[in-house]
């Protein structure tokens, strides 16, 4: 029972859980109508968290620089809107996921030669770099202050994008969709077993004939054009990106994320951007100096308590009902 509840099984086959997450967002959008904006960024972090758990829970590489290429899809279609007169949201979001997907090729085909804390370091380096570029070339990023006056187009030219956030709401849930699909078919594919190998022992891989590197490649560029997307998504809804969108923080806020879900989990990507968000909002408006205590507190008890995040929590509740039972 809790191997159906998180997701795990080698059946392709669509459990009717896997709906549950869908049919909360429904009901979230006609029951909180006064949280919208809110549930349209948690839902752009969910995205932007299944392009972690991609390269991290399933194939085993450690990131601290993701944010590089949600920041790079956050101001490409910033840049499209303000300067380029490209208004229309899934043109955006198609650049946003190239460039995306060059910036992912090109720097995994080098740091993913690496290991182990090089590799980390390597990461942290590329987005440092990105930011510096974006800080000083303020004449398309708007540097320090900001990048102002993004046009973005009505949904199919019908669903323009309002205060409430309505639009943006279900706008963000159909490209979820559209990336937890695409995920999920990975993930229970080959190539998915492929990288669970290479994450649990990549030199057995190696030794069967896996082409373990150009694998690796291949899910780190699809990673990163899905980040690509979640920062264009970020841009559209709030039509203003800043420098917010790179650095360490956001890198480290869907780490945590991730961690308190459940890494590798596929549904803990879902969970933890909603507790995490939702804890956010309430500790800031309670406690605005220390808000980040609270988070604090909330991180180190999942790691001492739930290794497995609230999934594993979750699992833990169904394994003993199924032995009492």
């Amino acid at each position: 029972m809790s191997a159906q509840f998180s997701g795990y099984s080698a059946d392709p086959r669509i459990r009717w859980t896997e709906w549950l997450p869908w049919i909360a967002a429904i009901v979230f959008f006609f029951l909180l109508p006064g949280y919208l904006s809110l549930g349209a960024r948690i839902l752009i972090f969910i995205l932007f968290a299944l392009s972690l758990d991609l390269i991290l829970g399933y194939a085993g590489i450690v990131t601290l620089g993701h944010s590089a290429f949600f920041g790079l899809g956050a101001y490409t279609a910033g840049a499209l809107g303000a300067h380029y007169g490209v208004t229309d949201p899934f043109a955006q979001l198609a650049v946003a996921a190239g460039f995306s997907a060059l910036l992912g090729l090109a720097t995994g085909a080098v740091i993913l030669r690496t290991r182990a804390l090089t590799l980390l370091m390597l990461t942290l380096a590329i987005t440092a770099i990105l930011l510096e570029i974006a800080n000083k070339w303020t004449s398309m990023t708007g540097g320090a202050d900001g990048l102002a006056g993004v046009k973005v187009d009505p949904i199919l030219g019908w669903f323009r994008f309002d205060l409430y956030g309505k639009t943006a709401f279900f706008y963000c849930l159909v490209m979820l969709f559209i990336g937890w699909w695409v995920v999920r078919r990975i993930i229970y594919s080959p190539y998915g077993a492929m990288l669970t190998g290479i994450r649990e022992n990549a030199a057995r891989m190696h030794a069967v004939g896996a082409p373990v590197y150009w694998r690796l490649v291949l899910i780190y560029t699809i990673s990163a054009t899905m980040a690509g997307v979640a920062g264009a998504l970020l841009t559209q809804v709030n039509q203003f990106v800043g420098l917010n969108v790179l650095g360490l923080e956001p890198s480290g806020d869907v780490l945590v994320m991730l961690i308190l879900g459940g890494v590798g989990r596929l549904y803990g990507a879902f969970i933890g951007p909603v507790v995490y968000l939702i804890a956010q909002d309430y500790l800031a408006k309670q406690y605005p100096e220390y808000w980040f205590l609270g988070i604090g507190i909330l991180l180190i008890f999942v790691v001492l308590f739930a290794r497995g995040g609230v999934l594993g929590i979750l699992d833990n509740v169904f394994a003993r009902n199924k032995k009492t039972l």
